[in-house]
């Protein structure tokens, strides 16, 4: 009998459905039905569509692939490792072993061929959305006729668990308002849940709801036809103006007899006597495991060679490129290895006390001056607030907003989306050639867990901006001051979290910010004004990139006390030191705005700083005192918020919770007994 090509095809598929059971059953834990349902639509954007090469998995204008429903891993795992990526059989054998490749979801960093961390339901989708403003960009920055640099399209998996996510309604409005032509989303819509029947909690029409965000919308009743599909997917290429979701139906589990269309087979593996069955179903040995005929492997990896050409290709078009616009090229090839541009930093500014009204300056507004001060030397810096700009100062003043009509514009514009936000700032941090940054005020950081801990785990660096970092914001309450968000914050494996004293801290808070490397990075910013501290006399807050450094000693005398205090709380400690200093008691006053860069000095550095036979200390911060036994010992104390606010002037709210010189001297003066 002669093997068509819809014969191999087919064969293709099925082996992608065997695969993803065997290596369930085999770790005896995940989620074998997704990949054995979806197989159809990732075999049609593996071997047809999607533009990536297998052995340069960072080429810059692959397509972007995003598994937002990171539990059918699998599902990615076998295409990585068929189409050729350094990926092998024994990993996929591996799967969600110590130490293995193939993690129980997909990870960022951990296996070529993963362009995100995903599995948090919505993240991921989230995430595609930050990639594509981001080729938006990148295409609106670099591109020339006839250089078309910069064309790549986000394809993306979700799942009906991402359907129902706040986050993913949030992002989905946002990229319909923006008219993102370059994302093409296929919804695996199989009716199951951990529960059961989505029918339980979700009956919504979703092509409605996205046909109302403003998507191009296609809907496809069996997602075994993949000629439909790549029909759609056609559609969607060729749809510029709109995002595009393919609604398809699928079958979890499909080809399992007794576990198709159970959530029995959502996240549990089928059972050995069930994978057997699947094998009869689909006309493989039951008695063998990890089966890949060779025609499989054959086809698979000839359509990874497909991506070879055309990134050999794209290659000789950017050598010409260079030639024609050589500064451009130069910039972005700055960007691929993660440097700034030189001289960037002698656009730094300076501040003086004069250069504020009663030489006082919100940290909010200094940084807003560094932002606007560096945009013109870093044209990769971009960003924007969830519907704050104005009050958290991110506005660069002499750029446009990025709309449909000018994605070249550098203000965005979240709306009041601080999740969809986080998640979007992940997916341009992993674009090479942006550097971004979003804005909020603390307070609503909680709505933002999800992507900070992901960016984390990923050890990617958005830079975000949350002001109005305490009580001192005033008279909109406890609603709206944050009390334990700091150290919510500080409690984040692989964040940086800095809280400025002053505005030159903050320029400082910046430097850093933008040469660090290994995970985001947070300024905590004031929204009251605070004193300038003389750039003369303190040094610039040049000591901010340790973390924590001596601000000022007593004159003459060695301390017999440490007062430790970040950002506004750092001028009651310098207050509270000069009366200490008028009754004859010496203070050291240490400016600490961030634990982390503390962290990582040298033991001597550390000794310096805070020393041994110096065990009174006292601990200054409008928020919570979780954490700083660490650095106030056990013979020190910690003046913070163990409640929630109130609502009043700032002023009053300070005196009301003893966050004065006087309170902080009574409480020096009791631990020096």
């Amino acid at each position: 009998m002669v093997t068509t090509q819809v014969d191999i095809e087919q064969l293709c598929i099925d082996t992608v459905r065997v695969l993803a059971a065997d290596a369930v059953q085999k770790a005896n834990s995940g989620h074998p039905g997704m990949p054995m349902g979806a197989a159809p639509m990732g075999h049609v954007l593996w071997s047809k569509f999607m533009r990536y090469d297998p052995k340069d998995p960072h080429w810059p204008n692959r397509d972007r692939f995003v598994l937002s429903a990171g539990h059918g891993c699998m599902l990615q795992y076998n295409f990585l490792y068929l189409t050729g990526y350094n990926v092998t059989l024994d990993d996929l054998k591996s799967f969600r072993q110590l130490h293995s490749k193939t993690a129980g979801h997909p990870e960022y960093g951990l296996i070529d061929g993963v362009e995100v961390t995903t599995g948090p339901l919505g993240q991921g989708f989230a995430n595609g959305v930050g990639f594509a403003i981001a080729q938006r960009h990148l295409a609106a920055r670099f591109n020339k006729p006839d250089f078309e640099i910069f064309d790549y399209r986000i394809f993306a998996i979700c799942s009906d668990g991402d359907m129902m996510e706040g986050v993913s309604s949030e992002a989905a409005s946002l990229a319909g308002h923006l008219g993102l032509g370059n994302l093409i989303y296929l919804y695996d819509d199989n009716h199951i849940s951990i529960e059961g029947d989505t029918s339980q909690a979700f009956n919504e029409d979703v092509a409605a709801r996205f046909e109302a965000y403003g998507w191009h919308v296609q809907v496809i009743d069996d997602g075994n036809d993949t000629n439909a599909i790549a029909r759609a997917v056609v559609g969607a290429i060729n749809e510029k103006q709109r995002p595009s979701l393919i609604k398809i139906r699928t079958h979890i589990a499909y080809g399992s007899p007794h576990k198709i269309d159970t959530a029995a087979a959502h996240g549990s593996p089928l059972g050995e006597d069930e994978v057997r069955l699947v094998k009869e179903f689909f006309g493989f040995d039951p008695n063998e495991s990890f089966v890949v005929p060779g025609k499989v492997l054959e086809y698979y990896r000839a359509a990874g060679e497909k991506g070879l050409q055309q990134h050999n290709e794209w290659t000789v078009l950017f050598e010409a490129y260079k030639k024609k616009y050589p500064e451009l090229a130069r910039e972005y090839e700055q960007a691929l290895l993660d440097q700034l541009p030189s001289g960037w930093e002698d656009k730094l500014p300076v501040f003086r006390p004069g250069d504020a009204k009663g030489g006082k300056m919100a940290t909010r507004q200094a940084s807003g001056k560094v932002l606007n001060s560096l945009a013109e030397s870093i044209p990769a810096l971009i960003g924007g607030a969830a519907d704050l700009a104005p009050s958290t100062d991110t506005n660069l003043k002499s750029y446009a907003s990025f709309t449909a009509e000018n994605p070249g514009g550098r203000n965005f514009h979240f709306g009041v989306r601080e999740h969809a936000m986080g998640a979007i700032l992940n997916g341009m941090a992993l674009t090479k050639g942006v550097i971004p940054y979003g804005a909020t005020f603390l307070i609503f950081s909680d709505y933002m867990r999800p992507p900070i801990r992901l960016a984390a785990i990923m050890k990617i660096k958005p830079i975000l901006i949350y002001t109005h970092d305490s009580i001192g914001l005033g008279e909109d309450g406890t609603t709206h001051q944050p009390v334990e968000q700091l150290i919510s914050l500080r409690s984040v494996p692989d964040i940086t979290v800095i809280r400025p004293a002053d505005a030159n801290e903050t320029v400082q808070a910046w430097k850093v910010a933008l040469q660090h490397k290994g995970g985001p990075v947070a300024l905590i910013l004031t929204r009251q004004g605070i004193p300038i501290l003389d750039p003369d006399k303190y040094g610039k807050g040049a000591g901010l990139g340790k973390g924590a450094y001596i601000l000022s000693d007593p004159k003459g005398m060695q301390p017999e006390l440490i007062l430790i205090a970040t950002g506004s709380e750092v001028e009651l400690a310098l207050q509270a030191q000069d009366l200490l200093q008028k009754e004859g008691i010496p203070a050291r006053v240490v400016s600490m705005p961030s634990w982390e860069l503390f962290r990582r000095q040298p033991d001597d550095y550390k000794e310096q700083v805070f020393p041994k036979a110096i065990k009174k200390r006292l601990a200054i911060e409008a928020g919570s005192p979780l954490g700083w036994h660490e650095y106030v010992t056990d013979e020190g104390d910690v003046l913070g918020m163990t409640r929630f606010g109130a609502s009043a002037p700032a002023a009053d709210l300070y005196k009301e919770f003893g966050f004065t010189p006087e309170h902080v001297v009574q409480k020096a003066k009791t631990l020096l007994g």
